[in-house]
């Protein structure tokens, strides 16, 4: 569940359950004031990205009229329908920013790939991902549904690094149809034994969506170092 969705949800469930904002000079002496704290917190957080969507004091108040049990300025109805139309609104604002990131993502992309391909040694496919050979292994090749074992690094453009097999120590091992299709490509053309660094298009890796829990935006183009090291099968 997205952000948008899941602080929407989160009103519509709970009136936001924030408590009011303690005193500057406050602090959490029983376990009753930990947790009132530590709920606060929670759902602050969570609902952080839509904090110009919405007024705190009311919140406070929601929260208030009904812990309090007595009568509240709208029906739990009305509510419903308001939770409803809160969420499509929020829904349709981030799609309109996840547009935007993509359009931007995609645009960064094109000038990189379109730059990159007059390095020396560079070489490019058809589907449009392009390689550098690092070093050139003696061993055989994997078909698509073989089970490959590899080290690798991924970054993303601006050098970030947003996975690596080889900070963990411990080689990564898949089968090549269950992977982006920039890889499955990539690892055919790969003798065992071979490092190749590869420049994947957004088109062949997360695609529009991105990956937002790896850090991976819409159509971003994703670097990787990997190493052929074993076929499985």
């Amino acid at each position: 569940m997205n952000v948008f969705a899941r602080s929407a949800l989160a009103l519509s469930l709970s009136a936001a359950l924030i408590a009011p904002a303690f005193a500057a000079d406050a602090s959490l002496k029983t376990e009753k004031d930990k947790a009132s704290y530590m709920i606060g917190m929670t759902f602050g957080k969570q609902l952080q990205e839509i904090k110009d969507e919405v007024d705190l004091a009311l919140i406070q108040k929601g929260l208030a009229d009904s812990m309090g049990g007595g009568a509240t300025l709208m029906t739990d109805e009305e509510a419903q329908t308001v939770s409803n139309d809160f969420r499509t609104k929020l829904q349709a604002k981030m799609q309109e920013k996840q547009k935007a990131a993509g359009a931007e993502n995609q645009k960064k992309a094109d000038e990189f790939l379109a730059k990159n391909k007059t390095t020396a040694g560079i070489k490019s496919t058809e589907s449009g991902m392009q390689y550098l050979v690092i070093k050139e292994g003696t061993g055989p090749k994997p078909k698509a549904n073989d089970q490959v074992k590899v080290h690798y690094t991924g970054t993303l453009i601006n050098g970030t690094k947003f996975d690596s097999s080889v900070d963990r120590g411990q080689p990564a091992t898949f089968p090549l149809n269950g992977v982006i299709a920039g890889w499955t490509e990539a690892l055919q053309l790969m003798n065992v034994g071979s490092k190749y660094k590869l420049f994947i298009p957004g088109k062949l890796a997360y695609g529009e969506n991105g990956q937002p829990a790896g850090g991976i935006g819409p159509n971003e183009l994703l670097i990787f170092e990997v190493e052929l090291l074993e076929i499985l099968n």
